[in-house]
């Protein structure tokens, strides 16, 4: 066995030498060949890379050529960009040099506290803000004008007393007399100036708009602030809203100058009986919306009486609310006291008013010659309610703080 296992390997052996003989000139040749292709490949490639190389080379001059004055006309635009840039900027900059326009700002705390000043001002932004509105401005004009004149017209010369029964040289009566250069707006059926009496009218109803609208405005704001902001208020006024809510104001103001003596006192007090309940029900309503804001809470619990906190942190909200309110309740006024003269329960005919006026003009309504006794009087009232209509309206808006950004 052992011989027969050292053949095998002798074997083996033999072999292995007999085939690397034969494998090995295969392989010389095989390398050969392949060194051949090499040399004769390189040889080839030369002188075509020599032609690339050339051409490549080439190219890039003629590019280079071609750009540079490309390359030149551009970088001359951009120079002369940069330099009317600079020269812009330094117009705009007052010609300050480089150094200067880069140097760092040292703090000046007096000049920050400067730059955190507001000089916020609510009137002025709210007078700002109305004098936009040129047509409220005008009409404000001529509600300040008719109210002017009301006053000096008794002081001017060549006027008539308001009462004063005018008669003719030979001692006739001048009734319904058509208006001329002497009575410019005519005479009624008992010979008086209706001049004299629109414009001494025209004072009594306004008189008498602007004492209801002051008081209207002073007790509904003081019982709506009260009912909106004292919790234990409000169950009281909640009550006596909803009794006197329910009694017609007209009526009250009916069966007011009835009982009274009519008077002007008379029927401003009838007329401020109930007006200011819808008043103090929308400022009520108004403090309930912000009695609960932040700032309120804060202004409370820094200790803050309850009066500071009523004038300085509600009421400046409510302005706007107030003065439309307050614009108005003198028209409303007028129109109650010509609607009671109507029936016959306002002013005697002694004291001029609007009312009595178009009373009186209204019976003459169908007669044409006569209509200017009518038309006079309700011009007047026309342009007075109109007037503070828009004004009303117009100063709401401006004293909205909403509007003053």
């Amino acid at each position: 066995m052992a011989k027969f296992g050292s053949c095998r390997v002798k074997l083996e052996e033999s072999v292995t030498e007999i085939l690397r003989a034969q494998s090995g000139p295969q392989n010389d040749r095989r390398e050969g060949k392949s060194g051949r292709r090499d040399e004769i490949l390189r040889a080839q490639g030369s002188p075509q890379n020599d032609r690339h190389e050339g051409e490549g080379g080439r190219q890039d001059e003629i590019l280079r050529a071609q750009g540079s004055p490309q390359n030149d006309s551009r970088g001359g635009k951009s120079g002369r960009r940069d330099e009317i840039l600079e020269g812009e900027s330094g117009l705009q900059n007052g010609n300050l040099s480089e150094k200067e326009l880069f140097e760092f700002a040292g703090y000046d705390e007096a000049c920050a506290e400067k730059i955190g000043y507001s000089n916020y001002s609510y009137w002025g932004s709210t007078l700002r803000a109305f004098l936009k509105n040129k047509v409220a401005v005008a009409l404000m004009v001529v509600i300040f004008t008719i109210l002017l004149f009301t006053f000096i017209q008794p002081y001017l010369p060549g006027q008539f007393e308001p009462n004063l029964v005018n008669n003719d040289a030979s001692g006739k009566l001048l009734r319904n007399v058509k208006p001329n250069s002497e009575h410019w707006f005519g005479t009624n059926s008992i010979g008086q100036d209706l001049w004299s009496r629109v414009w001494s009218g025209t004072r009594t109803s306004m008189l008498m708009g602007v004492c209801v609208a002051i008081i209207e405005a002073v007790v509904g704001i003081i019982v709506g602030v009260l009912w909106g902001y004292v919790r234990k208020l409000d169950f009281i006024f909640t009550e006596l809203y909803n009794i006197l809510d329910n009694i017609p104001s007209t009526l009250v103001l009916v069966l007011f100058s009835y009982i009274m003596k009519p008077s002007v006192t008379s029927l401003i007090i009838g007329m401020s009986l109930t007006r200011w309940i819808g008043m103090s029900r929308f400022i009520r309503n108004q403090i309930i919306i912000i009695r609960d804001r932040d700032y309120n809470l804060a202004s409370k619990c820094l200790g803050s009486p309850t009066g500071r906190i009523i004038f300085k942190n509600l009421l400046p909200y409510l302005v706007s609310v107030i003065m439309l309110r307050m614009a108005m309740a003198i028209p409303e006024a007028i129109g109650s006291e010509v609607f009671v003269t109507y029936i016959g329960l306002g002013l005697p005919i002694e004291i001029p008013s609007l009312g009595n006026l178009i009373t009186s003009g209204r019976d003459l309504l169908m007669n044409p010659g006569l209509r200017y006794q009518l038309i006079f009087p309700t011009i007047v009232v026309s342009i007075v309610t109109i007037s503070f209509y828009i004004i009303g309206n117009a100063f709401a808006d401006a004293a909205d703080p909403k509007n003053h950004v």
